[in-house]
């Protein structure tokens, strides 16, 4: 019988040609990811007309979140009274402006005719207290008396009221002086 079925050829005949097969195929895949990386790197893709890379654009991504439209107030600053137009704006347009749970509609003079025959009192008194389904001062615990009184105002008078809008009150006197030290 023939041994000729048993016989096969490689390229790879002595250690020393293992070894140095080895090396090359660890230098070949090192040299091809050193290109890649290269490749990669060396021009900035970005997207056809993108400017997402752009400083401008990148510090508006970064910027803090509180930046963007909110005013920090100093809690220690004297308060400043807003207008009955504005804190219906900001308080009570939302139940208000469309009647929202009973609520009498802006400039309404219908649903706020009996309100207003009961006296500017009552109806500054419900609007501070709260009455059904309003919260007291609107929801808002960061409004004076004052302030909702002139809303109360504002909005009455939009409807047919002849309510006198409020004065700011006077500002505090001034502290006591120190008692005087004892001797």
């Amino acid at each position: 019988m023939s041994d000729a079925h048993n016989e096969h050829e490689s390229a790879i005949r002595t250690p020393k040609q293992l070894v140095a097969a080895v090396i090359g195929f660890f230098a070949v895949t090192i040299f091809g990811i050193i290109l890649l990386v290269q490749y990669v790197t060396t021009n900035k893709l970005t997207g056809a007309g993108s400017n997402s890379q752009a400083p401008e654009e990148v510090a508006a991504r970064i910027a803090p979140v509180a930046d963007a439209g909110y005013t920090l107030k100093d809690v220690n600053a004297p308060k400043v009274l807003q207008t009955g137009e504005a804190i219906y704006n900001s308080t009570c347009a939302a139940c208000h402006g469309a009647g929202v749970a009973g609520a009498p509609k802006f400039g309404d003079a219908g649903a706020w005719g009996a309100r207003i025959a009961q006296g500017y009192d009552t109806v500054v008194k419900h609007a501070l207290e709260g009455l059904r389904a309003m919260p007291a001062k609107g929801g808002n615990p960061d409004l004076d008396d004052v302030e909702v009184a002139r809303a109360v105002v504002y909005m009455a008078n939009a409807s047919g009221g002849k309510f006198k809008e409020p004065a700011a009150p006077a500002p505090a006197a001034a502290a006591p002086a120190a008692a005087e030290p004892q001797k």
